[in-house]
This record gives C-alpha cells, structure tokens and sequence, in this order.
C-alpha cells in the first residue's frame, strides 16, 4: 500500500516544506496571506485559522501562498481572478479577497500590508523562505538517515564470488571474512583492494574467518589493466573477482551532522552540473525527467523501504530548491530577479509589464513541462514494448 501513496507522500512533503517558508516569512514580516494551498483543483480540506484559510486541494502537484498585493491584476490568469476584481473597494487599486477579509471586515486590505509594500531585504527574505526550507528537509532528512542507519561501508566479508575467477577457483566462500594477507591485517574493503591490485600474478597467503573459525587459503590474483588515477596511466593490477557485503557503522551526532550536510550540498551541486551540462550540450535534453519519472522512482523506493524512501524526499527537495532558483518568472528565481531591478530601478514595473513578463515566465515553465513530461511517456511506452513485446 506505501508504494501506492508513496508519489503523493514525496510530492506532498515536499511541497509543503516549500509553501510552508514562503508563508511563515510572509507572516513574520506582516504581508496579509489570506489563503495557504497545498495542491490545486477542487478543496478536499478547507478551515480557516485566523486571517488565513488553509486548503488541501485534489492534486498535489503544486500549492501556493495567496499573498496581498498592489498588482494582482497580473497574477489574475495564474490564480483565477483579481481579488479586487470581484468585490468593489473603497480606494482603486487596494484589493481585497472576499473569502479572506474577516480579520478586517468588508474593507480594503491595509497598503501596509502589501508585499510590495515591505522593503526589499523582507521580499527577499519572502522569496528564498521556500527554497531554504527545501534544502533544510534535505539537510535534516539526511542527517537523521546517517543518526539512525549509520554510515554505509564496504567490508571485507565476501558477498559472493564470481564464478571461474580465481578467488573462487582458490577456495574463498560466500561469508568469508578477510582479516590479514600474507600477516598484515586488513582493516577495510580499501585496504584490501590496494594490497590485491599491487600483487599481479603473485601468490598471497589470505587469513579468512570462516563459521568462527580463521583458516589460510593460497590465492593468486589474475592479472589485469586499470586506468590509476594517481600515475594517469593505465597500469597492470591484480583481481580475484570478489563482491564485497556492504555494512553500516554508527555515526556520532556531530558528524552525522557534517555528512547530512555535505550529502545535501552534492545532492544540489550534482542538479547544477546537469543544468550545466544541459546549456553546453555534454547533457541531452533527452535525459531530463518529469513527474512521471518521479513517482515511479517514489514507488520504487517505497518497495525498497523507508531507507530508500527517505533518501528520495531529500534528493527531490534539494533538486527543487535549485530548480527555483532558476531564473525563470513565476519561479522563486525569477521573482528575485523582478525584485532586484525594482530595486535597482527605484520603481515597481506597471502591472502590465509584469503581466507580460509573468505570461513569458509561465510559457516557459509550460515548455519544459512538456518536454519532461514526453521524455517520461516516450520511456515509459519503450520499456512497456520491451517487457511485453
């Protein structure tokens, strides 16, 4: 059954982490939010606290945070209407969202409480709340994934051998734990690799455990050529054909801490290295995913257990927090772009203009999900013609 939910749960989460910044900074520096959405279409959930009223919505594909403001005549075609176009208020151009105005009564909404209205540092703040708090669900998720489950290592107990190579022609077994060779210990899986790669064609005395017991077994590794990244040449290392079992040990809270973070930075960074590789064409636009592809990862690793689950909701909200920050309108990006040339400009563009720019933003965020979305089907129909075909 997890499986099943298990898109809704990752899409859900994440989103409404994201929303939930917006609307906590919206609300510490006073802008009037009259509604918090999380997903889109017909109201399954709706109670208002206060001045706010909070919906869960049919899909959740998305949400949003209604926000008072000088211009929603711009935002009208992306939210189903101007506030201050259904209900005549007292002074043009203040508006007013008539589901949403108990806290004041039938009156305009007070200028003050414009998002336009506060300074520059509290928009900004207002538009990067969201993809902090993507990043932080990534960061705490993470840390708390090496707090609970440990840190991941390879071992030096054999998992299984390959067939006909020479560690399984020499005697190893499934289950064997190598702890010396030739008398010195092997402490790790790198150790092991540096001492068998070192000794091509060279005969090794290897201490195993075994059901308790350590025996000696006589093994040669094969030789073979490797590229080492150390020289920059492709040297002559030896091989057993060994397949490591992979252990966990535990992590103390602080480095847990240092590694939930540099997992989150590598998780954004490796979103950024697409982006990059997408503008200097090394990344095919082919390869891009959509929501398709995300749910089927999230029923995927729901079968594979909460390990894996949680590791996609943080992977999918570091990928969200850089994706935002692109700098396209309607994205947080691109609204921090808007705000800084206001800024800079000394003045707000007219409605009009941001209009038009919100219209360009929104045709392009259309675009993409188009080409994500046909890269998701066009892989989806190939692998139904391949298992059934």
């Amino acid at each position: 059954m997890l499986a099943y939910i298990a898109p809704i749960i990752v899409f859900g989460l994440v989103v409404f982490v994201h929303e939930l910044g917006h609307f906590l900074a919206a609300k510490l520096v006073g802008v009037y939010t009259p509604r918090f959405s999380i997903g889109f279409g017909k109201s399954l959930f709706r109670k208002r606290w206060g001045e706010t009223e909070y919906i869960i919505a049919l899909l959740p594909i998305g949400g949003y945070v209604r926000m008072a403001s000088k211009d929603d005549e711009a935002t009208a075609f992306l939210e189903g209407g101007a506030e201050n176009a259904v209900t005549e208020v007292a002074t043009k151009g203040e508006p007013m969202d008539p589901e949403a105005m108990m806290p004041f009564g039938p009156k305009p909404i007070p200028a003050h409480r414009w998002f336009e209205s506060k300074p520059l540092w509290a928009r900004l703040m207002i538009l990067l709340a969201g993809v902090t708090m993507n990043i932080a669900l990534a960061f705490v998720v993470t840390t708390g994934m090496f707090v609970h489950y440990g840190s991941p290592y390879l071992s030096t107990k054999a998992d299984s051998l390959l067939a006909g190579r020479v560690g399984a022609r020499a005697g190893l077994q499934s289950g064997d734990s190598i702890v010396a060779i030739d008398g010195a210990p092997i402490a790790d899986w790198e150790s092991l690799v540096d001492r068998i790669s070192a000794a091509p064609e060279v005969r090794l005395t290897f201490d195993v455990l075994r059901d308790g017991q350590r025996r000696r077994i006589e093994v040669t590794p094969a030789a073979d050529t490797a590229f080492s990244p150390a020289t920059g040449r492709v040297e002559r290392v030896g091989r057993i054909g060994i397949v490591p079992s992979q252990g966990s040990k535990d992590v103390p809270f602080a480095e847990a801490v240092t590694a939930g973070w540099t997992t989150t930075w590598r998780m954004a960074w490796s979103v950024m290295d697409a982006l990059k590789g997408l503008a200097t064409r090394r990344v095919s636009a082919s390869e891009l995913g959509g929501p398709i592809m995300i749910a089927q990862a999230s029923v995927q690793a729901a079968r594979g257990g909460a390990e894996q689950l949680l590791f996609l909701i943080a992977l999918i909200s570091a990928n969200l927090a850089v994706m935002n920050l692109l700098p396209i309108p309607i994205l947080d990006g691109g609204q921090i772009v808007i705000s800084l040339l206001e800024g800079i400009k000394g003045s707000a563009f007219s409605i009009k203009t941001r209009e038009h720019i919100l219209r360009a933003g929104l045709a392009t965020v259309l675009l993409l999900f188009a080409l994500v979305t046909y890269n998701d089907l066009k892989r989806l129909i190939v692998s139904v013609v391949q298992r059934f075909g």
